[in-house]
């Protein structure tokens, strides 16, 4: 429990930090932050604060959408995936400016999040403990209109994308560059990290073999 736990946090951590280097590029973020970003631009607060209440509002939409009950456990990653957000963004890059860096820096650094993001991801999914709400909403789309998961994913994405521009929310190459290589990111390193997972893991050939029965 103690190791699938490090491993979940660690996964975590890696994946805001990913997210920091994102926004910080200036060229656009994601389309879930860039609307986050933008409503804390216009009520104040933390992008973690409105993180983690936008995500709190999604447990009861999917429920809704699945017809089931909340997903209580979804509070433990909402919890702390905004405080770790918040760490990254207003802690260690809380001075960090590159709107005026060279484009070259700035395409780098945003290319560079991609890829922590996706790392972050793939560890992050490995102990298989409960999953932020957002990560849900696709799977619950898709479920409730009979959409294949890309078309699921693809829907929400739009939806967001033109709320956060609504908003003035930072939309740009950098909201771009996570849909199109985001998910043969996560692939990539989910196939590297699964054996080193297991390797490492206090039972280790045990749970290993358990894992594909």
């Amino acid at each position: 429990m103690l190791y699938r736990s490090l491993v979940y946090l660690l996964g975590m951590f890696v994946n805001f930090f990913g997210v920091a280097l994102l926004i910080n590029a200036t060229l656009g973020a994601g389309f879930w932050t860039s609307f986050f970003i933008g409503v804390s631009d216009h009520l104040g607060y933390t992008v973690g604060f409105w993180y983690g209440a936008f995500q709190l509002l999604i447990i009861f939409i999917n429920a809704k959408l699945m017809k089931q009950l909340p997903e209580v456990r979804a509070v433990v990653p909402v919890v702390l995936e905004s405080l770790i957000l918040d760490f990254w963004l207003e802690i260690v890059f809380g001075n960090v400016d590159l709107s005026t860096a060279p484009y070259l820096v700035q395409v780098l650094t945003l290319l560079t999040g991609v890829a922590v993001i996706g790392l972050g991801v793939a560890i992050y999914i490995l102990p298989q403990f409960p999953r932020a709400p957002v990560d849900q909403l696709f799977l619950a789309v898709s479920n409730r209109f009979n959409l294949s998961i890309q078309a699921g994913q693809t829907l929400v994405a739009v939806i967001m994308t033109s709320l956060a521009l609504a908003i003035g929310g930072p939309v740009g190459l950098g909201t771009l560059a996570p849909m199109l290589f985001l998910g043969p990111v996560i692939q990539l390193c989910y196939t590297r990290a699964y054996p080193l997972y297991y390797r490492f893991h206090p039972q280790g050939e045990k749970v290993y073999q358990e894992s594909y029965q």
